[in-house]
């Protein structure tokens, strides 16, 4: 399984009332780090998008443990959870300076046209980026090693 990790330097604009990062930027963050993920893995997102092709956020889910704050420094750790060759789900964990869980989340995409939104299998248009993905998913065997 390919972990991704990257930092981000949580910004003053970014932050609520509380002084505490504001709840959705974190899903800002998810998609910094399932980008950075793609590309470590060999592939740019916005070359799929030019030949017409577009991964929409079909579920989401955010568990908030621990708020960072303003100055801080947050790591996202983001991999592929599940692959099946149409759809994908990406894990992220992310952690505050201290190694403190901050954020337990998922999304789940598909691929689709972007003319019509049919479902594209990235199994026969890509195939390279879907071997990558075969390769670099958590194995059921790791699911026992993860918790």
């Amino acid at each position: 399984m390919h972990i991704s990790s990257r930092e981000i330097e949580v910004r003053y604009a970014e932050t609520d009332q509380m002084g505490v990062v504001y709840h959705a930027n974190y899903l800002i963050w998810m998609e910094l780090g399932r980008t950075q993920l793609i590309k470590e893995l060999g592939f740019n997102y916005a070359e799929m998008e030019k030949d017409g092709i577009i991964s929409p956020v079909i579920d989401i889910q955010a568990s908030y443990k621990k708020p960072l704050r303003y100055g801080q420094t947050a790591t996202i750790k983001t991999w592929v959870d599940e692959y099946d060759g149409f759809r994908s789900v990406y894990k992220y964990e992310v952690y505050n300076e201290e190694g403190e869980l901050a954020l337990i989340g998922s999304s789940r995409h598909v691929l689709v046209k972007r003319e019509n939104f049919r479902p594209v299998s990235l199994k026969r248009t890509y195939p390279d980026w879907h071997e990558a993905y075969m390769s670099a998913r958590r194995q059921p065997e790791e699911e026992s090693e993860k918790v």
